[in-house]
């Protein structure tokens, strides 16, 4: 129940045409504070409710428990969310042994894209495509937690 992540901008939407599969996700936030983040998602026809503790001081690891929940249930719960419901659609990329998700953001914070990686380990290696650019896993402006309540397109 530890997610071990890195996070990186990306330079370009050449990822999409490596792209085997795609989501569009709205997603909103019971609890945005870092202790104890609480997400409603729903990703195509699922939903799911996600519980994610702060993170460790490399910026990598941290609690996540998650469990899918009816769509219906996931639309009236989003409706309880704070403001700021995310929006984006999520594209996925094999990448040797690893599969990256990288988010196009629309709304308030259209313009970002963004990748991420999930390791086993914090020392795991990987490959890493050309599009893949800056890494911003340690920067908090880049959950989406505080995307909802800071978007990106006023930065």
């Amino acid at each position: 129940m530890i997610e071990i992540e890195r996070k990186f901008l990306v330079t370009s939407d050449a990822f999409k045409a490596e792209a085997f599969a795609q989501n569009r996700i709205k997603q909103g936030y019971l609890s945005s504070v870092p202790e104890r983040t609480v997400r409603v998602r729903i990703k195509g026809e699922k939903g799911f409710l996600t519980i994610k503790g702060i993170s460790n001081d490399s910026g990598l690891s941290r609690f996540e428990w998650e469990k899918e929940i009816p769509v219906n249930e996931a639309e009236k719960l989003i409706l309880l969310c704070e403001a700021g419901v995310i929006d984006k659609t999520r594209f996925e990329v094999k990448s040797g042994n690893h599969t990256i998700e990288i988010d196009e953001f629309y709304g308030e914070n259209e313009g970002l894209i963004m990748a991420e990686i999930e390791l086993k380990s914090e020392t795991e290696s990987f490959e890493k495509p050309v599009w893949l650019g800056q890494e911003v896993t340690n920067d908090k402006r880049y959950y989406n937690s505080y995307l909802s309540n800071n978007p990106f397109k006023k930065w």
